[in-house]
């Protein structure tokens, strides 16, 4: 069975563009490494500092780590205490991918989702900006990452919970996983 066109629509979509979002921010994180060594230099070297650039990394830093966490689970690379998973079929994986993401993802990101919206709507109300003198005037656009996250987090959600259960019920195969990469050998 050809795993592609066995594939729902959404599911697929949902995929590709976690996909492509995950690999684009991965630029980012060589842009922020860029500026971090400048800002390094010119403080070191040339005794020169600059918040403006400061803030930028920090910015950076908050895209990367709020908007790839949907690609981080779509690859299954947050961190799991799996003891007694590591052991699973594919099926028995599914099952327990499938209530972590009811019981436990849905729940967290849906309250990260509600309990955010008032916090940067008063960001949002008086255009919040940096503290520093000089720095970054759009602080109300970082906390809105904040609900972004939810969102990206929730729809990646869904996809997982359409391919658990498309697993489950034997209509694809599920992905093959190496686990060797997601350990530390000592």
């Amino acid at each position: 069975m050809n795993r592609a066109s066995s594939v729902p629509a959404p599911l697929a979509w949902i995929d590709v563009v976690t996909e492509r979002l995950g690999k684009a921010l991965a630029w980012l994180i060589i842009v922020m490494m860029l500026i971090q060594f400048l800002i390094v230099v010119l403080r070191y070297i040339f005794n020169f500092n600059s918040i403006p650039m400061q803030e930028s990394v920090m910015y950076m830093h908050a895209v990367v780590f709020l908007l790839a966490a949907s690609y981080t689970l779509k690859h299954d690379g947050h961190v799991r205490v799996d003891i007694f998973y590591r052991g699973f079929s594919a099926r028995r994986k599914a099952w327990v991918d499938l209530f972590g993401t009811l019981f436990l993802l849905f729940p967290v990101m849906i309250f990260i989702f509600v309990s955010s919206l008032g916090y940067v709507g008063k960001s949002w109300a008086i255009f919040e900006g940096s503290p520093d003198t000089g720095g970054i005037p759009a602080v109300f656009l970082l906390k809105t990452l904040i609900p972004v996250f939810a969102v990206l987090m929730i729809l990646q959600g869904v996809a997982e919970l359409i391919r658990n259960v498309l697993i489950i019920t034997g209509r694809i195969t599920p992905p093959p996983h190496d686990d060797d990469h997601l350990e530390e050998r000592v």
